[in-house]
């Protein structure tokens, strides 16, 4: 079984693109040569603060844009998988919130559109009306790192408990959430809501958020954090910049599946998950 280290890079988002990418890839760099992590997670739109005119105005084509590239030369320099935490596709004039997956060779191994939009916020401010400015997306995302398969949701989709078993009915390990999450809403449900996705599919599950600033429109919570199938807790970051790194003890999925079956005592006859398109 491939062990996987896991870094969650908090990093803190500025109005210049081009210094969001730069700082991108320093941390990058460091995650992998001085963390010595094989997978590396961004947070939800990474390279643009998160409000609707700034999202707008870095909207690009994959694979092809500035942000894909740096993305895809940043993997294959520092030979490690990237997941791309989200940023604005432009496709056939419509707006997606998508995460891009980049292999050690800089190639595009996989690409996830958000399924589930947010108009909501606890705080009772909309920043974003993500309906009004996205389309969503219809279709599950998953790679694989050695033997262990990783499903992609990004932020509200956390909020989806059939979404994610899905993923685990698709054979995942591991969840990884990029999001961009407020700091009323993140104070009461962030923490919550990893340890119930971990808990209720025995996976590993990984929230990647921006570090907080507190002059942004939206004001980021931070504490990205990695969850292990049993619920606990194994790292968490603070609300600044920040590098969070996890060694997923990948057999312990194993141990919790035959220790606690619920997959197996699942009532099939009176409910079923039909796994199509999202």
């Amino acid at each position: 079984m491939t062990a996987i280290k896991i870094a969650l890079i908090q990093l803190r988002v500025v109005d210049a693109k081009e210094k969001n990418l730069k700082n991108t890839i320093d941390l990058i760099r460091i995650a992998k040569k001085e963390k010595e992590a094989n997978l590396v997670v961004l947070p939800e739109c990474f390279n643009a603060p998160y409000t609707a005119d700034m999202l707008q105005d870095v909207a690009e084509e994959i694979p092809g844009g500035e942000t894909c590239r740096a993305l895809s030369n940043a993997a294959r320099d520092f030979g490690v998988h990237v997941v791309g935490g989200s940023m604005v596709e432009s496709f056939g004039g419509r707006l997606y919130n998508t995460c891009t997956v980049w292999g050690p060779e800089g190639d595009l191994i996989a690409t996830y559109r958000k399924v589930h939009l947010c108009d909501s916020s606890l705080s009772g401010k909309t920043t974003v009306a993500e309906t009004k400015l996205f389309t969503p997306g219809n279709e599950y995302t998953t790679f694989t790192i050695g033997d262990t398969r990783i499903g992609l949701g990004i932020c509200w989709d956390m909020r989806f408990a059939e979404f994610a078993t899905a993923y685990r009915t698709l054979g995942c390990d591991l969840l990884i959430y990029p999001a961009v999450c407020d700091v009323p809403t993140g104070e009461q449900h962030w923490e919550l809501l990893a340890k119930a996705r971990a808990l209720d599919n025995q996976t590993f599950v990984a929230f990647c958020s921006p570090a907080r600033d507190t002059h942004a429109k939206l004001i980021p919570y931070g504490h990205s954090l990695v969850v292990d199938p049993w619920g606990r807790v194994i790292q968490r970051a603070t609300e600044f910049q920040e590098i969070v790194v996890a060694d997923l003890i990948l057999n312990e999925v194993s141990t919790v599946r035959k220790r606690i079956p619920v997959f197996e005592q699942k009532r099939t006859d009176l409910y079923d998950l039909k796994i199509g398109p999202a």
